[in-house]
């Protein structure tokens, strides 16, 4: 980002500034794209919201469905689209997908990874369904792009920089051809307007070129099994348990007697950041929608907790997490 800053000059413009900085913006883009594996396009945005709301005003497609355990951003930038239902796993319904896809070509929203439960999708199989069907599959790839392999089924995925551990405020819309969206005019080859983010483009470039594998150590995550046994013997629930493909590094927790509410204040008390329900929405400090999507109990749903754990996260913070999480659920 800083050699991003000292190059910096508009990369539309046509003078020798402007073409070194689109030269180096161009060198960004295809080490994006190098890193997620993707054979498309790449429309540099400035987050994950910005994507989805391209994609879901633009797609060449008819209607629009998305999951009902989305993020809010998807569910804003198509407020009228149809919800698709769950199951009680989080895995999306395919019966009822499969019956919805085949009433018009379709654009269906999906996230990879959820970001409240840490569910995964069989994008494969949804992708199979909605290409039988005519449509387009729109992956959210938020919570998994530089942690996970990017679902290559899926006709166009987002991405978000800060979510692997670049620069807020960059993210970009992959599409595997221009030709299955609208141009808009301005910017990123007449997709999207505004002044290109040079640095951020680079320091998003680099941040996925740093991503290891795993994203998160086995060892720094290894105090979560005995958690995960003590929580289950205290009453608690460990929602991984029952999740359709749990991912490691978001889990979601219940624990007994003590609300998502109180437990987000006593953590952040004791020097630890967790959530109710996505980051987005958690200070509304309503149970979150996506438990009630999967039609989990209502007093379990009341009382879980998201932890997320991040490419700088030590084993000594989920020390912390694990002993402070049982003196609450002891107390």
């Amino acid at each position: 980002m800083e050699e991003g800053y000292r190059l910096w000059a508009n990369p539309s413009s046509p003078h020798a500034e402007g073409r070194k900085a689109r030269a180096a913006l161009e060198d960004a883009r295809e080490r994006v794209k190098a890193a997620l594996g993707w054979n498309g396009e790449v429309i540099l945005t400035g987050g994950a919201s910005e994507a989805a709301a391209l994609a879901l005003g633009a797609a060449k497609a008819g209607a629009r469905m998305v999951a009902a355990v989305e993020h809010e951003a998807l569910l804003g930038a198509a407020p009228d689209a149809e919800r698709l239902p769950v199951r009680g796993d989080g895995a999306l319904d395919l019966d009822h997908l499969a019956e919805a896809a085949q009433r018009e070509r379709p654009l269906v929203a999906i996230q990879h990874v959820n970001s409240e439960t840490g569910n995964r999708q069989d994008i494969g199989t949804i992708a199979g369904l909605v290409a039988q069907a005519g449509g387009l599959l729109l992956a959210d790839c938020a919570q998994s792009a530089g942690k996970l392999a990017l679902p290559r089924a899926a006709d166009m995925a987002i991405v978000s920089a800060h979510k692997f551990g670049g620069p807020i405020g960059i993210g970009a819309l992959l599409v595997r051809d221009f030709a299955m969206l609208k141009p808009a005019g301005g910017q990123e080859r007449g997709y999207r307007r505004g002044t290109e983010n040079l640095p951020g483009a680079l320091g998003m470039a680099a941040a996925l070129e740093a991503c290891s594998d795993p994203y998160v150590g086995p060892d720094v995550m290894a105090p979560l099994d005995a958690l995960a046994d003590e929580c289950r013997k205290l009453g608690g629930t460990w929602l991984s348990d029952r999740l359709s493909g749990p991912t490691p590094y978001i889990r979601a927790i219940a624990m007994p007697g003590m609300s998502a509410t109180a437990q987000v204040m006593r953590f952040d008390m004791a020097g630890i950041a967790v959530s109710q329900g996505s980051a987005c929405s958690s200070g509304t400090m309503k149970v979150s929608r996506v438990l009630e999507a999967m039609q989990l109990e209502a007093a379990i749903a009341a009382n879980t907790i998201r932890v997320s754990f991040g490419w700088n996260t030590t084993r000594a913070e989920v020390e912390r997490f694990c002993e402070v999480w049982l003196e609450l659920a002891r107390a």
